[in-house]
């Protein structure tokens, strides 16, 4: 498609016709559009992902679609997601790395990848209205925090001291085993299990990790020579994220109007 664009911009058919300001509209078209191709990979892409993401925040947040108080939980998200990538790709982890020049790197971690994080939290936050969710014998909210710092301090921890997710997952498997989440996709409320709706949301996120690898947005080192599938152990990260992702969601003042949390 560019090589065709670039090619018309190239030889454009003569306009001997054209006279005034026909003539000036027209090269004045031409001009900006040429403009604009030229800088087209002006910026390198993890820049451009960045301002990308900003513009999208804030039109959502224009628009009307996210609140200032869901905007806060969203730069939570982006603080928190944002030093755990600069912990996981240091000189003495490098668990993955970014390995194009950008401008907006800080600590060799470019600023757009906090947004990855956030825009678990958004998609939270989205669905959580659109589907009229409500939490049916959430546990209490002391419990959820607990594990979900926890789940966070094991991203860290387990470099040192072993990786006990699975023990963690075993605790939220019991912290949630009777939470159900009811939704509207139509006009009728479905139900199903909560933990059910934290692996979904990891398996779609692994999915996405997969495409973003694949196109070298980041990698793993097993992945530097030539692609290859991520491990399917990440699933189980992404969807012990989402455990602590929905616990901030969850504590948002609006949302918490939805949620029954068990009683002792």
């Amino acid at each position: 498609m560019l090589n065709t664009l670039d090619t018309h911009l190239l030889n454009a058919a003569p306009r001997q016709r054209l006279r005034g300001w026909p003539r000036f509209l027209t090269e004045f078209l031409y001009f900006g559009i040429k403009e604009a191709r030229s800088c087209l990979f002006g910026l390198p892409r993890y820049d451009v992902l960045l301002l990308a993401a900003l513009a999208i925040q804030g039109a959502m947040l224009w628009s009307g679609l996210e609140t200032w108080d869901e905007l806060k939980a969203i730069c939570l998200f982006h603080a928190v997601g944002f030093a755990l990538e600069v912990f996981k790709v240091s000189g003495t982890i490098q668990s993955w790395s970014y390995p194009d020049f950008a401008y907006s790197k800080v600590f060799g971690v470019p600023l757009f990848s906090g947004f990855m994080y956030a825009a678990v939290g958004s998609y939270i936050i989205q669905t959580w209205r659109l589907l009229d969710m409500r939490i049916r014998h959430h546990p209490p909210y002391w419990m959820a925090v607990l594990i979900a710092l926890l789940i966070y301090a094991n991203f860290f921890t387990h470099h040192y001291i072993g990786d006990y997710r699975w023990y963690l997952a075993a605790c939220a498997l019991g912290l949630y085993a009777r939470t159900s989440v009811v939704f509207r996709p139509l006009d009728r409320d479905r139900s199903m299990p909560l933990l059910l709706g934290f692996v979904l949301v990891g398996f779609f996120i692994w999915l996405a990790e997969n495409i973003s690898t694949f196109w070298g947005v980041w990698r793993y080192p097993n992945q530097l020579g030539a692609w290859s599938v991520v491990h399917v152990s990440k699933w189980s990260s992404w969807s012990l994220l989402v455990v602590m992702t929905f616990t901030i969601v969850a504590h948002l003042k609006h949302i918490k109007a939805s949620i029954h949390v068990a009683q002792p």
